[in-house]
């Protein structure tokens, strides 16, 4: 074989070597990303579900903040609510608040009786006691409001004569007088038209009375001053603190 031929033969050699250096090489790059791949794939997940987990615990916590804000939003809702409710019936009993309901309707004038010449002729007129007595018998039955020609009955109302008419709450009112009474209306009657009741009473001494069941009775809201100028709540006994 001669020189330039051998010369030849160790050159081709040596780019083989290379070549095949450089092949592995390659094979072996290529393997490991193969191998690479899934494994930072998984990390990417992973990270990915953390993430999500994390976000996923922090929204649940948002959530049960705002429930628990909501819980807190309702029951001061409810406080409210309960606390107007409670307002309104005090409105009520005090006598406020114009009301309406089934009840009675009494009508009482002065007697049309001809009068005998030894008889005393304040006996067959109405007087401020006979409006109280009437009054006080319908609160006695269960009467819920009660009203006199328009005049709430609350419990500063004063029942008085002011020379020929009668004082209700400050305002003078004269015959016939209308007294309303919200209630059962079968309970309010029947107490008042009882054997010897009161309007046998008012009867008995010529006085004219109309009672009257109505289903649906409207009294109106009292309209007097409610000033205290000189009561004032009590305050706490010494071992109530």
């Amino acid at each position: 074989m001669s020189q330039n031929n051998r010369s030849d033969l160790i050159w081709i050699t040596l780019i083989c070597i290379i070549l095949g250096v450089a092949l592995t090489a390659q094979f072996r790059t290529q393997a490991s990303i193969r191998n690479n791949i899934p494994t930072k794939r998984l990390e990417e997940m992973t990270n990915l579900l953390q993430q999500a987990e994390s976000e996923r615990d922090a929204l649940r916590e948002q959530v049960q903040k705002l429930t628990a804000q909501l819980d807190e939003i309702h029951a001061k809702k409810d406080s409210t609510k309960n606390l107007q409710e409670e307002l309104e019936q005090a409105k009520m009993a005090a006598g406020l608040t114009a009301l309406q309901g089934p009840g009675i309707i009494i009508t009482l004038n002065d007697g049309s009786r001809t009068l005998q010449s030894n008889q005393d002729p304040s006996l067959f007129i109405i007087h401020d006691d006979d409006l109280l007595k009437l009054v006080n018998e319908l609160k006695a039955a269960g009467a819920e409001a009660i009203a006199i020609n328009d005049q709430r009955i609350v419990a500063s109302t004063e029942i008085r004569c002011a020379g020929p008419t009668i004082s209700v709450n400050n305002t003078r009112i004269a015959p016939p007088y209308v007294v309303q009474a919200i209630g059962s209306p079968e309970t309010l009657d029947s107490s008042l038209n009882m054997p010897s009741g009161i309007v046998d009473i008012f009867k008995f001494w010529g006085i004219q009375v109309q009672t009257q069941k109505s289903n649906n009775i409207v009294l109106p809201a009292y309209v007097g001053s409610s000033t205290f100028q000189y009561a004032q709540l009590a305050e706490k006994e010494a071992d109530d603190s």
